[in-house]
């Protein structure tokens, strides 16, 4: 799974307005033929980014190759089960990805088109956010 290796501050503070407005960077595709684009803002889990890398190397297998473009570098935190309110924030437990409307998450070349486009349906239902699938000739 992707977290980052070493991180400054343990526990961020919660970000006020950061899902606000449209992404600015990272909004065509750079690298591949197909590519999938966020619709909805949302926070992306390690877990989540995984999976859907699974499922599209399950399709890729040696025809193509993946590109990931949003790391997960935003701590969150959570409280052990039944801990009274008060008494501090929790600890750590993952790592998310915020992503805003317009971003590319992830891009697939080297795979026939209906191929693409299947693998990149299949990984669409494992996100949390609302998103379509861009081509290089139309993005």
């Amino acid at each position: 799974m992707l977290f980052p290796k070493k991180v400054k501050y343990r526990k961020w503070q919660r970000l006020r307005g950061q899902f606000k407005g449209n992404e600015t960077r990272g909004t065509s595709l750079a690298f591949g033929g197909f590519g999938m684009k966020a619709l909805s803002p949302g926070q992306i889990t390690s877990q989540q980014i995984e999976a859907c890398r699974k499922v599209l190397t399950r399709y890729v297998a040696k025809g193509g190759k993946i590109w990931i473009r949003i790391f997960p570098d935003q701590p969150y935190t959570q409280k052990p089960p039944e801990v009274t309110m008060g008494a501090g924030k929790g600890d750590p437990v993952g790592y998310v990805a915020v992503v805003k409307p317009g971003r590319i998450l992830f891009e697939l070349d080297g795979l026939p088109r209906e191929s693409a486009l299947e693998a990149l349906r299949k990984a669409q239902s494992k996100l949390p956010v609302k998103t379509k699938i861009v081509k290089r000739d139309e993005n």
